[in-house]
């Protein structure tokens, strides 16, 4: 891994600007992450709940708005859950409540254990707060299940451990088995379980899984939010399940109460209008799903004629593997393909997979532009294995 190089997100804008413009033709970017620039159409009237005039009344609570809490928890009918809403706290990002829960579990250079690989958000917002990440393996031989052996060593300053369910950008569900065990470490080692499920809502290759929030065993934190739920970025409101042993779920509602009245950040007329968001940008998450599903489809059937090349199932989410020969470097790929042929990907090394030979996609670009890139992509792959 080249730690200098591990940049959160997709490439530099201006990266792809200078591309673009040296190039004189357009980029395929197949990193990008931003639903609201993949060609989507929103409906005309999607943000007219925001015009709710209560809005214009400051009536601070630190969970946010009951109305707003009501809403989430019907979200999780779904998975045949109904949180309490009395047992959410509404946030301003996701990034927002890894810090309340970061300050909440553990005091610096304590530790978390996180995924590896995964998106490396989780390890930035740590250091942040002066907390100790110690990976999570996931298995790429086993599905990227969890690798049982990764607390063999725990040290004593373990407070919590955050999974990403399903994992960017593996795509993998945490089996229902491991769900099971981590829940009892957890409960049996007085660690809290942080559940990361912004991509829950889009499977892909399997039916949907089950989501954490009816966690009885361990003190548990389930995380979602606008931004994936129903592809709205832009609208900056997340939140928190809280849920497990009554006692332990009140302590940390009383702790979070004070982290979140010390900030009050989530925007009162976003939060009002949570319910209407979430029902107006229904057809958005469908459009987003059906998207990444024929994308996802349309990348296999480009490939299916390269036998070195082979993109892995993917459970769920935004993202797409491939696997390449490790004799291919990486980065040297990835910046060729951007610099002399305008499609960006992501090296592996980005998510610390566990050794070379790994590329990850976006799924959410408009498919004409998603099946060019792609098709550029895997052209090159097929020159550089011919001339091994």
């Amino acid at each position: 891994m080249r730690p200098s190089s591990r940049i959160p997100g997709s490439l530099a804008p201006n990266s792809l600007a200078t591309v673009r413009a040296k190039l004189g033709r357009p980029v395929f970017d197949l990193t990008v992450s931003n639903p609201t620039r993949c060609g989507f159409t929103y409906p005309p009237d999607l943000l007219r709940p925001l015009a709710d005039p209560r809005g214009l009344v400051y009536s601070p609570d630190p969970r946010g708005p009951r109305l707003a809490r009501e809403a989430v928890a019907a979200t999780y009918r779904h998975w045949r859950v109904e949180p309490d809403p009395a047992d959410i706290v509404l946030t301003a990002s996701t990034s927002e409540a890894y810090g309340f829960l970061f300050r909440l579990l553990a005091d610096p250079a304590d530790t978390v254990f996180a995924p590896t690989p995964s998106y490396p958000l989780i390890e930035h917002l740590a250091r942040l707060d002066g907390v100790a990440v110690a990976p999570l393996q996931l298995d790429s031989d086993d599905g990227w299940r969890l690798d049982r052996t990764s607390f063999a060593s725990a040290p004593e300053t373990t407070r919590a451990v955050a999974v990403v369910h399903p994992n960017n950008p593996t795509g993998s569900h945490v089996a229902r088995d491991d769900a099971d065990w981590l829940a009892s470490v957890c409960a049996e080692r007085g660690w809290a379980l942080i559940a990361d499920e912004v991509f829950l809502a889009y499977p892909l290759d399997e039916p949907p899984a089950a989501t954490f929030a009816a966690e009885t065993r361990c003190l548990t934190f389930v995380l979602g939010g606008l931004s994936k739920m129903v592809g709205l970025p832009q609208l900056k409101l997340s939140w928190i399940v809280v849920c497990g042993p009554p006692a332990e779920v009140a302590d940390a509602l009383e702790g979070l109460d004070y982290i979140a009245d010390s900030y009050l950040s989530v925007s009162t007329p976003v939060a009002l209008s949570t319910g209407g968001l979430l029902r107006a940008a229904a057809p958005i998450k469908q459009a987003i799903a059906d998207r990444c599903r024929g994308n996802l489809t349309s990348l296999r059937s480009l490939s299916a004629e390269l036998p070195a090349v082979t993109v892995p199932a993917v459970a769920g989410g935004w993202s797409a593997m491939l696997r390449i020969p490790t004799v291919i470097d990486e980065e040297e790929l990835a910046l060729d393909l951007l610099e002399r042929r305008g499609v960006a990907i992501h090296p592996g090394y980005f998510f610390d997979f566990p050794g070379p030979g790994w590329l990850v996609v976006s799924l959410l670009p408009e498919p004409h532009v998603f099946a060019a890139g792609a098709a550029v992509l895997l052209e090159e792959l097929d020159r550089r294995v011919r001339e091994l």
